[in-house]
Parts: C-alpha cells; sequence; structure tokens
C-alpha cells in the first residue's frame, strides 16, 4: 500500500512555495453524507410532482424518479463546484475545496470528470472503491480525481495575522481616497490577501531577481481591481503598493470593527481580529 502524503507541496516560478493540507477519506465521506441529504431533501420536493405523474402511468413515474435522482446527483455537485469555486454545501461546511492537482484554476471539464466517475467510485456501496483508491494513492485521490487531475484540500480557518512582522509605511497613499479604499477591500479575496501577506513574510528568503517579479506581479493585479489616481503610486517599489494593500485589507477591517458595530455577517473566510 503507498503511504499517503498529508500535504502537497506547490513550488511556483517566482521561487516561492507553499503547502496545500489534503483532505482525509473521513472528512470527505462526512462532507458527502451532508451532501447526501441535501440531494435527497431536493429528491422529496420534485417527488411530489412525480408522484401526480404516477396517477396516469405508474411505471414511467418510477422510471422518470430514478433519472431524477440521477440528474440530481450528479448535477449537484457539477453545478456547486463550477459555481463556489470547488465547493459544495458539504465541502463547505467541512472546510473542503476541490483543485486542480498542479495549483492551476479549476477548468470545468475537470469538475464535469470527477463527478462522472463519481458513480464509479460509489461502487459497490459507500463509495468503496473510491476510499480504497484513496488509502492506494499518494494524495488521497479517487479514481475521479486521478482522471480530472484534482484534488480536495482542507482550508483552516484564517485568523488575524501578527502585521507587526512587517515594517509598514508612515504613509499609506491608497488612505487619501476613502471610496476607493473601501472598494479594494471588498474585491481582494481572502485567498490573494493571503498569499501577498506570505510573500512579505517571507520576502528575505526569496531570490532577490524573484522577488521583484513576484510584487511585480501582485501589484499589477490588485492595481487591476481597483483603479486609483496615478500619483498614488508615483515614487513607491511594486514591493511597498503590495504592503499598503495588505495593510488596507487587514488593518482597516480591524479598525472598522473597533469603530462601529457590524452590519453585515463577514463572509467565510475572512480574517478576524
Amino acid at each position: 500500500m503507498m503511504e499517503n502524503a498529508r500535504s502537497l507541496k506547490v513550488e511556483l516560478d517566482e521561487g516561492i512555495s507553499f503547502s496545500l493540507t489534503l483532505a482525509g477519506p473521513i472528512t470527505r465521506f462526512l462532507a458527502w453524507m451532508l451532501d447526501f441529504f441535501v440531494i435527497a431533501a431536493i429528491s422529496m420536493i420534485t417527488g411530489a410532482g412525480i408522484r401526480l405523474v404516477g396517477l396516469l402511468n405508474v411505471d414511467f413515474a418510477l422510471a422518470l424518479n430514478v433519472w431524477a435522482f440521477f440528474i440530481l446527483s450528479t448535477g449537484y455537485p457539477i453545478f456547486c463546484e463550477l459555481c463556489f469555486e470547488g465547493q459544495t454545501l458539504g465541502k463547505r461546511l467541512f472546510r473542503l475545496r476541490v483543485i486542480d492537482a498542479g495549483g492551476l484554476p479549476l477548468q470545468p471539464h475537470q469538475v464535469v470528470i470527477r463527478n462522472i466517475l463519481r458513480l464509479v467510485d460509489m461502487l459497490p456501496i459507500f463509495y468503496f472503491v473510491g476510499g480504497v483508491a484513496m488509502m492506494w494513492t499518494r494524495y488521497s485521490q479517487r479514481l475521479g480525481d486521478i482522471a480530472a487531475n484534482t484534488i480536495v484540500i482542507r482550508q483552516p480557518q484564517i485568523l488575524q495575522p501578527d502585521l507587526d512582522q512587517i515594517a509598514f509605511g508612515k504613509f499609506n497613499s491608497l488612505r487619501q481616497y476613502p471610496h476607493l479604499e473601501a472598494r479594494l477591500r471588498q474585491r481582494v479575496t481572502v485567498e490573494e490577501a493571503s498569499l501577498a501577506l506570505q510573500a512579505l513574510l517571507r520576502r528575505n528568503s526569496i531570490n532577490v531577481e524573484h522577488r521583484v517579479r513576484l510584487f511585480q506581479t501582485f501589484a499589477d493585479h490588485f492595481k487591476t481591481l481597483v483603479i486609483f489616481p496615478p500619483e498614488c503610486s508615483e515614487g513607491i517599489t511594486d514591493e511597498q503598493y503590495v504592503r499598503n494593500v495588505i495593510e488596507v485589507v487587514y488593518r482597516s477591517r480591524t479598525a472598522d470593527k473597533s469603530k462601529r458595530p457590524p452590519t453585515r455577517t463577514p463572509s467565510d473566510g475572512v480574517p478576524q481580529p
């Protein structure tokens, strides 16, 4: 039996690497059980309409009921993973996510393949084939994951980082425009902010040439999210621009919460004070 790895190390061209924690069979099974109950609940609702058809033709109603359950059990995870970045309701509750095995963006055909082959992984009952495959593969992949080149990772809750480790500048030019600053906080995702923060924390261990390209990539991306006036970035390096963005994203959230009661529920995974 091949020993399963608990994490997958992904190396970027910019000279940095990070580890992804792989989801285990038990957690994945629990997430699937929750999704199964969701599918069953939807099936009960659709079954009420199918029973009306049964008044006219019982055999046709039975066949229609089987097809409806098949479409729901296959279509539900495909729809959720396509629309919610690799998560179903069960995966979201247990903080799991489907991603490409190489760290690339998840493609629609990968979602379809892994969920169509779910029918094979479920044989003969309770994901026996899929469970055996996860124990034998290095990265806990069932047959559908192997065919689609995907993995399922576990995302721990992100807490407020220690921002004192980063030497922020005394003057943040982005704060001159509060409305644009607020828009920036809304558009920067948790994953993007976390990666940029890790790059800042590890800057001294990154090759100088790679570091310049890395922060240029981050800065160019953040500048496309919200367009600030040109004077906001004049005379500062890309790395300092990224520092300004991270200060806006993290410290502004903490400051806002301390000054006024929350007006809305924070989204899942947003760093909390």
